[in-house]
């Protein structure tokens, strides 16, 4: 029992820590940096969460219950696509903030029975309709595929049971929705203080999306050394 219990809370923390790692920042950085709100960062960063749990748990617990590991040419192939999925999500950063230009994103805004068009934030964030919920929910699969490997290895060699090993991907992708949710709040808290005006919330847009570009390069080029 109290094996069990220390089994999942060494899971659920190192899943934590596990959320703060370059490549996931850089993804979420892009998604949260289009709408700088704590809660609905949050939100994104928690829709991320559950797409790598679920990765982990359809492919590590496979893996840990058939005690098999994963072939190196999988692992290579998910860790080429996190790298190409960085990139993706750095260019469109980019692109959307220079076509939104210096004065915003432009969107219908209403006043009483009149709407009209005009550049500016919108009021709020549909983050559980379809076309924002299901990009965290992806980007946080590929990662979750990418990490699943290791995972299992990891838990297969650290535990002594295969129950035992299967907790441990379960809370550790516990750990790291939490973790990410956290992170992403956190950086939308700094990004909220430094997009005063639609001229810097470009510029934080744009220096999201480049840094995402170049931890991809970096993440592709190991992956393939």
């Amino acid at each position: 029992m109290w094996t069990l219990l220390a089994t999942g809370a060494l899971g659920a923390v190192l899943g934590a820590r596990h959320a703060f790692e370059p490549d996931h920042l850089a993804a979420v950085s892009t998604l949260v940096s289009d709408r700088p709100r704590p809660r609905h960062a949050a939100a994104l960063g928690a829709l991320w969460g559950l797409g790598h749990t679920a990765a982990l748990l359809a492919v590590g617990l496979t893996l840990v219950a058939t005690r098999t590991t994963l072939a190196p040419a999988a692992e290579r192939g998910f860790e080429l696509a996190v790298a190409a999925m960085l990139v993706v999500l750095g260019v469109r950063s980019v692109i959307q903030a220079v076509r939104d230009g210096r004065r915003g994103q432009v969107h219908a805004h209403t006043h009483g029975d009149r709407t009209h068009v005009h550049p500016g934030p919108r009021s709020h964030v549909h983050v559980w309709t379809r076309t924002i919920a299901v990009r965290p929910l992806v980007v946080g699969l590929i990662h979750g595929l990418a990490g699943s490997g290791g995972m299992a290895a990891l838990a297969m060699a650290e535990m002594s049971t295969t129950s035992a090993a299967a907790l441990y991907v379960l809370l550790f992708g516990v750990g790291s929705t939490v973790g990410m949710a956290a992170a992403s709040a956190g950086a939308a808290a700094s990004m909220t203080h430094l997009t005063v005006g639609a001229p810097a919330a470009r510029r934080v847009r744009i220096g999201a999306g480049v840094l995402a570009v170049a931890v991809g390069l970096a993440w592709g080029a190991l992956a393939i050394a």
